[in-house]
Formats: structure tokens, C-alpha cells, sequence
């Protein structure tokens, strides 16, 4: 097909093209666009490569960005051709596939910052028993390529920005990042986003994330990075970014320093910290992973503002959990928490929050009508407690959210009403907060000039709502690509 021959030259010289661009011509579910995938994949020679020198080559050519589904179709075509390239290699082009997708998930679990035990060997080989075609990999094999990515971490090609905010199509070899989280969940674009607040801060990091903390026994991060160190903070849609000076997004930081120094918030929570008596004006920040850190800001009007903003975006954005994994064991299962943009507007995500407070507290009052018996194995008394300090922690967090977004509501409302009054009869505010969801998402462009204010107890008192309706299931399959984070 000389037009799909015609693409994918240019998009292997980036004519035309950026890095970014590559990714979303290869992985259409089309046949010009499987055509195109496939003479692409003909300007890379892999032949007597090792799968992650080959899968290297690939990855420091353009970026892997998309839809999980998206990102999977490309690495097919990578797949295909390693194994045109080293026939007898593997068994099949699926067990390539899988291999492939193993690679990259064990550069995320050893070298991604929120991970808290790293994989080991043996587990990587044990994870990937019989996955070649119903036998195993060579084990020599994948030992080799376990300390290859643990020696050499895997490495994202980028777009480079030039002084004036532009970017260049051409990138020099050594401009690429590392794989610091998922592989399969989008890079943000940071140049892109909306943003929400600035300005300098002092952070402690408290708990790694995804630590395996219970009642009894909490993992604190390594000594040296429990410190206090200046930042200059930018909240840019749901991610908080961490530079050490207002220049942080130029080009020569456009790199790793974005993307390391980045903390995700969807279904995070921003409180007061008045248990840390040794500073003022401290807020904590716990995220969907598991992470907690300390922020202390200038003075008590920041400090307010700070919360409100990060409360009001994560209340804004954060997708709906998706349903627990379901199994054998009795051992409570946090929920999946997505770290894509919900769908919702303002006012369905509200109703969304405000039955997520009902559901909460049935779940609570159910969970402490069955304590433990007397003498119950330790194991059960803990899983217990966690589940307990869990639900509280997600009913607090539901409430806040619930009380952030009902209150910018009612104010959009309000402002509705005065431009009627002083504009006169012909100007009618909104009959119902159905008609301004459209109006609304403007407003939480602008979130940083309004702080909600009011002390977390109202959150906690809010009436409540309608019970809710179903959560959509949650495969396995797109649990393991979507690497969705578990709730506290």
C-alpha cells in the first residue's frame, strides 16, 4: 500500500511528525493503519538482540502514549517483528507479547517511585510460568533479562521543547526519561494541562508509596528523603509538580524532572496537619497510592488555599472506584482507584460522591456489628482493624469532597442570581443545577482565585443522599494494564 509505506517513512524520520505524534498512527484497530504499523516496524532491525535491547530501540524512536488498548496494539506490531527478525526465538508471537508487557512492568516495579517491595527474580519467573505457549521461558532467559532492566532501567523517548515554549520534532539521543510509573497509563502533558496554583513550598516526604502498612506496623520512607526541602509547586490538572524554581518547565527540565518530582492526586486528600506541632501552616497530602506527605506553606490564608485547590480538583476530576477484585480469600480488598479524568460533570460527580457517602457508611455501621471473635487469630484482628481505619479514611474523604463541590455549586448559583438582579428581568439565573454543568466547567479553571473555606466538620455533617447504583465490574486484565491504585 505506497500510501502507508509513504506514513510510516515519514514518521520514522519524524518529517513532519513529532515523537508524540508516532504513537496514535501505529495503534488504530484499521487495516491502513496495521499497514502502516507494519512498514514502520521494517526500519528496526532486531535481529541477534536481546528482547529488552530490541524493546530499547523501539521505545527511544518515538513515545508510547494512548489508551491501554492503544498501547497494546503497538507492542503487538513490536512483537511480530522481533520475532521475523529471531525466528525460533519464542514459541509464538503472543508469548513475545506477554514477555514484552512483563519487561515493562518490571521496569515500573523496580524503578517506579511508587512502588514499595521491588520484584525479585524468582517472582518474575514464577509470575511467567507457562506463558510460552503453555511451557516456560528459558529461565536463563528471563534472569538475563531481569538484571538487565534492574542494572538499566528502560528509557521514554520525549518531545524537547525549544526557549521559546515550542516543540522540535528532532531529539537527541540522550533526552529520554525513565519509566517511572506505569508504562501502560498516559505521560503527563504538562505543557497542556490546566493550571490550577503555584507558588514555593516546604515538602517532607512521611510514607512511601503503595507501602504495605497495617494498624500495627507503618513503613516509613527512607531516612533521607524524610527531610524538609523547598519546591516550587505547580498543580496542573490532577498532578502536583515539583521544581526548585519557577523555571522548572523550561526546556532544560522538561525531561525526568517533571515526571519524577510529580505527585498524582486523583482521590487524594489535602487536610490540615494539626497533629505536626513542629511547624505551622502544614497541610497533609495523602494520594491514591498510599503516599503521605507534609507541604508547609507561608502563612494560614495559603495554607487554606492550598487545601481548597487540591480538594476541589480532586473532587472535580478523580474517576469513579472501580469494584475491588473479587476471590476465595476473606481478606478485604481495596477498590481500584483510576487515575483518568472522570467523565462526569459537576453535578453527576456530585451525586456520584454524595452516594459514595451513603454506601460508606452502611459499610461501616455493617463492619462494626461483627468485631472479631474472642480469640481470633491475629490476621483476623487486623485485617479487621485495617478495613476499619480504611472505610473511615474514605468516608472522611468523600465527605470533604462531597462538601467542596456542593458549596462551589451553590455559589455558581448564587452568582447566577445577582447577575439576574442587576441585569433585570430579561436576565434568568439557571432554573437548575442540570443547566449550568456546562457553565461550571470554566469555573474550575479559575478554582485557585476561590477558596471554599469552612473547617472539615461541615464536610462530616452533610445530609445524606440517594443510594447508589452499581459500579461497573473491572476485568483482571484491565487491572494489571490500567494499574489503577489502591484506596487507604
Amino acid at each position: 500500500m505506497p500510501s502507508a509505506i509513504r506514513l510510516a517513512k515519514r514518521l520514522y524520520s519524524l518529517d513532519g511528525f513529532k515523537k508524540s505524534d508516532v504513537s496514535r498512527h501505529l495503534s488504530k484497530n484499521n487495516d491502513f493503519s496495521r499497514a502502516v504499523a507494519e512498514e514502520y516496524l521494517k526500519y528496526f532491525d532486531f535481529e541477534k538482540d536481546t528482547l529488552d535491547i530490541a524493546l530499547r530501540k523501539f521505545l527511544k524512536q518515538f513515545s508510547l502514549t494512548g489508551e491501554t488498548q492503544e498501547r497494546e496494539r503497538v507492542l503487538v506490531h513490536f512483537s511480530k517483528r522481533y520475532l521475523d527478525c529471531n525466528p525460533g526465538s519464542f514459541n509464538s508471537q503472543d508469548a513475545v507479547h506477554t514477555l514484552t508487557c512483563a519487561i515493562m512492568l518490571l521496569n515500573t516495579d523496580l524503578h517506579g517511585q511508587n512502588i514499595g517491595r521491588k520484584m525479585t527474580c524468582n517472582e518474575f519467573i514464577e509470575n511467567l510460568a507457562g506463558l510460552n505457549e503453555c511451557e516456560n521461558f528459558p529461565r536463563e532467559v528471563l534472569k538475563q533479562l531481569y538484571h538487565a532492566i534492574k542494572n538499566y532501567p528502560l528509557e521514554w523517548a520525549l518531545d524537547e521543547e525549544n526557549e521559546d515554549g515550542n516543540v522540535q520534532s528532532q531529539m537527541r539521543n540522550n533526552d529520554v526519561i525513565n519509566l517511572g510509573g506505569n508504562p501502560f497509563l498516559d505521560v503527563p502533558i504538562s505543557a497542556n494541562a490546566i493550571e490550577y496554583k503555584k507558588g514555593y513550598v516546604m515538602r517532607k516526604c512521611c510514607y512511601e508509596a503503595n507501602a504495605k502498612r497495617s494498624v500495627c506496623c507503618l513503613f516509613l520512607a527512607p531516612f533521607h528523603k524524610r527531610g524538609w526541602k523547598m519546591f516550587y509547586c505547580t498543580l496542573r490538572d490532577l498532578v502536583l509538580y515539583l521544581h526548585k524554581d519557577e523555571n522548572g518547565f523550561r526546556r532544560n527540565q522538561i525531561g525526568g524532572d517533571n515526571l519524577h518530582n510529580a505527585i498524582r492526586i486523583h482521590h487524594a486528600l489535602a487536610t490540615k496537619a494539626t497533629d505536626y506541632t513542629k511547624k505551622q501552616y502544614v497541610f497533609r497530602l495523602q494520594t491514591a497510592d498510599q503516599a503521605e506527605y507534609l507541604f508547609q506553606t507561608s502563612d494560614s490564608k495559603e495554607l487554606q488555599s492550598w487545601i481548597d485547590t487540591i480538594n476541589f480538583v480532586c473532587a472535580s476530576f478523580s474517576a469513579p472506584p472501580l469494584e475491588a477484585a473479587v476471590g476465595s480469600q476473606k481478606k478485604f480488598q481495596r477498590p481500584l482507584l483510576p487515575c483518568s479524568h472522570t467523565k462526569l460533570n459537576l453535578r453527576e460527580q456530585l451525586t456520584d460522591h454524595e452516594e459514595r457517602v451513603m454506601r460508606l457508611e452502611s459499610m461501616l455501621e455493617e463492619h462494626r456489628r461483627s468485631p472479631p471473635e474472642k480469640g481470633a487469630k491475629s490476621q483476623v484482628v487486623q485485617n479487621y482493624k485495617e478495613k476499619e481505619v480504611y472505610l473511615n479514611y474514605e468516608l472522611k474523604r468523600y465527605r470533604t469532597y462531597t462538601y467542596i463541590l456542593r458549596t462551589k455549586l451553590s455559589q455558581y448559583l448564587e452568582m447566577g442570581a445577582t447577575v439576574s438582579a442587576t441585569m433585570g428581568a430579561g436576565a434568568c439565573p439557571p432554573a437548575s443545577l442540570a443547566e449550568v454543568d456546562e457553565g461550571l466547567q470554566p469555573m474550575a479553571a479559575t478554582v485557585a482565585q476561590h477558596t471554599v473555606g469552612g473547617p472539615e466538620t461541615e464536610a462530616e455533617q452533610q445530609p445524606k443522599s440517594s443510594p447508589t447504583s452499581a459500579v461497573n465490574r473491572y476485568s483482571y486484565r484491565q487491572a494489571i494494564y490500567s494499574g489503577g491504585g489502591g484506596g487507604r
